[in-house]
């Protein structure tokens, strides 16, 4: 099934924007600590901070699905020292923060002043894949997709 409406319903319409993708190949466990991550957060840090998992400078901290992660060295994010680098998740996002700057864009906000009221993630439709490796005839697996959402909204000062 293809998601269509957005998880939150009660929004002021002139003063946010919104965006959504959906059945993209990532984790949906990276994907819900990514949300957890950047929610409330103002767009810009958002995408430095999702720019300097891709290039590796900083980690993705793990809450809730840390079992056998290791540490990382420096100092803790958000108080935690289990972390990994999503990249392929890290790329779904910047690239949706991307598509809900643009329509605030075109709504007539300001990009500068836009912060993550809301970003959600959930399983999307999982089709199934050859694994290419081990039997001759491949081996049939589910392969992961996720949809994901967010919703900016621009900060009056």
């Amino acid at each position: 099934m293809v998601k269509r409406n957005y998880q939150v319903q009660e929004i002021n319409e002139k003063i946010t924007a919104k965006a959504m993708l959906k059945n993209r190949p990532i984790s949906l466990k990276y994907a819900t600590e990514i949300c957890r991550e950047i929610k409330g957060k103002p767009v810009a840090k958002a995408e430095k901070f999702l720019n300097d998992i891709v290039e590796k400078k900083a980690y993705l901290p793990l809450k809730k699905y840390h079992k056998k992660v290791p540490h990382r060295k420096g100092k803790p994010i958000s108080g935690q020292k289990a972390g990994r680098y999503p990249i392929n998740a890290c790329k779904a996002f910047l690239e949706l923060i991307s598509y809900a700057k643009a329509n605030a864009e075109n709504k007539g906000l300001d990009p500068e002043k836009l912060i993550i009221k809301h970003v959600f993630a959930c399983q999307g439709y999982r089709r199934w894949g050859m694994q290419p490796k081990g039997r001759i005839a491949g081996k049939r697996r589910r392969k992961k997709s996720t949809h994901i959402e967010i919703i900016v909204q621009e900060v009056r000062a």
